[in-house]
């Protein structure tokens, strides 16, 4: 016999289930073509209200192209849903809704607002037919999915796929975008007064749609002036496997009014951005970056991957993040009221502009590295005179862990990694650098990446030097020396100046198609002495019709012999430390 409680839960629970069901429209049942050419607006917004009016429900898009010429809202507790429950990235089948509205006028109606608490888009495909890679800079339009005063609101399962500017929440408390794709223009994602935890999860913008190319003027505009995911005034934001590619900026963290942001940015993740991380300012519980991957602006010499900017307070800290690509500086700290600490991150490549940058850049501030991994480069870290404390330990690098301090006891160094090569005067005395090869990084200064000529003997190994290069040579102190170089001298490097210089003397000249060149020098009062190789700096493309190489070159390097007078015959093998 059945139990009174269970009777009332069975009835309870059917009543809950019929009136699931029958909160539920179609736009097709309010007049909507999906046939691309009627004019959608009014058949979906009366759906929109109708299901507004019964206490709300689903309003369900079926497959096919909806002109929408205006604007649409979304009540609250109404959801307009799609046919994905995925959002596509390439074939456009599906609820598409195509944008008119608002060409030119970017401070209009967005093309869907979500107008009240739980209001919700998802499964939808939006586009903008008018829309034209030939037009830069791009036009400008309203944004495409906008909330504002209405918290619990949603965007899921979307592509976005060419609107200036994608997804805004505004005084949007506990909003949840997800699994949202595209290739917004201006920017992707804005978030600004939420002042209860809002969550951005598996979003990803990439050029879908477009014809890419680094240097196609589209393009080029976005990787300057465009931004992924911009966050104001937050507090406490999850960020959560998100990804964005070829971006001016790709997570900027600005400052509004309302005030700036703090929150958990846990796989996130910047391609080809000129700054995959800008902090203008955040709040002092910080910015907690888990898992990142940070790459620089493809062909480009000044990306930097994490800028700390001069007015940031509040903490930034990384851990187990990874820096690669086309870097000029993986980190600029320059804040002088702000905490920054990298924990367990590897930073592979930088200084891609051969002007000796350092992987990270400490202007000012306060810094903690601890516990990471360097990959081949110069100066690991350069601590300027500005810095109030910096703590560096238990760091490793290829070519040991390279310290430029200018802030004398202000900084503190313990446990590093040191340099493999251990200098005893008999090994001063004469040696060779094979220049290209492991180990070569702590004795060269603003020169192109190593190369490997296989079946070249000796020459195996190479680099080539840019208009200006320096090598750091170890040397014995006030001794005369005898230094060889094999290079490769092509004649579109040489000029009535180019040669190798100590300090601004011009101690030998280069004649082209060289492939030694002898210097005698006299080495000073330090244990390091350092020659400038100076030539006229030329770009293989404009001079050989084959080569697509835009880099400035000088000189190719294979190797450097020191010998002094006194020396033996033994010759010291600087790239490992061994005699040979």
């Amino acid at each position: 016999m059945m139990s009174t409680r269970w009777m009332a839960c069975a009835i309870v629970t059917s009543l809950v289930v019929a009136t699931a069901v029958a909160q539920e429209w179609k736009v097709t049942d309010s007049g909507a073509v999906g046939d691309g050419k009627t004019d959608c607006t009014a058949a979906f917004q009366q759906a929109l209200d109708q299901a507004a009016k019964a206490g709300g429900g689903v309003v369900n898009v079926a497959a096919g192209r909806y002109r929408i010429n205006g604007n649409l809202v979304i009540p609250g507790g109404v959801t307009l849903q799609g046919t994905f429950r995925s959002p596509p990235t390439s074939h456009l089948q599906g609820s598409i809704l195509l944008a008119f509205a608002g060409r030119g006028n970017p401070k209009d109606k967005p093309f869907i607002r979500l107008g009240g608490p739980n209001a919700t888009v998802a499964g939808i495909i939006i586009t903008y037919p008018e829309w034209k890679q030939s037009d830069v800079p791009p036009i400008p339009y309203p944004p495409c999915i906008c909330a504002s005063d209405a918290e619990n609101t949603a965007v899921l399962d979307c592509l976005l796929l060419n609107p200036y500017e994608g997804i805004r929440m505004e005084r949007a408390a506990r909003h949840l975008v997800r699994n949202v794709y595209g290739y917004p223009i201006y920017r992707g994602f804005s978030v600004d007064e939420c002042y209860d935890i809002g969550r951005v999860e598996n979003c990803h913008f990439w050029p879908f749609g477009v014809n890419y190319n680094q240097d196609d003027p589209y393009c080029k505009w976005i990787n300057v002036n465009g931004v992924a995911f911009e966050f104001a005034r937050t507090d406490w934001h999850y960020v959560t496997n998100t990804f964005c590619f070829g971006y001016g900026v790709g997570y900027k963290f600005s400052q509004s009014k309302a005030g700036a942001c703090n929150g958990n940015f846990l796989g996130i993740g910047a391609d080809c951005c000129r700054r995959a991380v800008l902090v203008e300012q955040a709040q002092e519980p910080g910015l907690l970056i888990t898992n990142g991957e940070f790459v620089g602006r493809w062909g480009s010499e000044d990306s930097v991957c994490l800028e700390i900017g001069e007015t940031s307070g509040g903490k930034v800290s990384l851990s187990n993040c990874s820096f690669w690509g086309p870097i000029d500086r993986c980190v600029w700290m320059r804040a002088a009221g702000a905490q920054f600490t990298a924990s367990a991150t590897h930073f592979l490549h930088w200084d891609n502009h051969n002007q000796d940058s350092a992987a990270i850049q400490l202007d000012a501030g306060k810094a903690i590295i601890q516990g990471s991994t360097f990959g081949n480069g110069d100066t690991c870290v350069f601590v300027g005179p500005k810095v109030k404390s910096a703590i560096l330990m238990g760091n490793q690098a290829a070519d040991g862990f390279n310290v430029d301090n200018q802030a004398g006891t202000k900084t503190q160094m313990l446990g590093n990694e040191g340099q493999s090569v251990q200098w005893t005067d008999e090994a001063r005395a004469h040696y060779q650098i094979d220049i290209g090869a492991e180990g070569d990084g702590r004795y060269v200064r603003a020169f192109h990446g190593q190369e490997k000529r296989p079946g070249q003997g000796i020459l195996a190994t190479a680099r080539w030097t840019g208009a200006q290069s320096r090598l750091i040579l170890p040397t014995l102190k006030d001794t005369d020396y005898t230094l060889t170089l094999q290079v490769a001298v092509p004649a579109q490097a040489i000029d009535d100046k180019a040669g190798i210089y100590q300090g601004d003397k011009h101690i030998a000249e280069f004649k082209a198609d060289a492939q030694n060149v002898t210097v005698n020098f006299r080495s000073g009062s330090k244990d390091t002495t350092v020659l400038e190789i100076r030539c006229k700096g030329w770009i293989p493309r404009k001079v050989l019709p084959s080569s697509q190489d835009d880099r400035t070159l000088g000189i190719q390097l294979f190797s450097v012999t020191a010998q002094t007078k006194s020396a033996g015959t033994r010759l010291f093998f600087a790239n490992i430390g061994q005699w040979i």
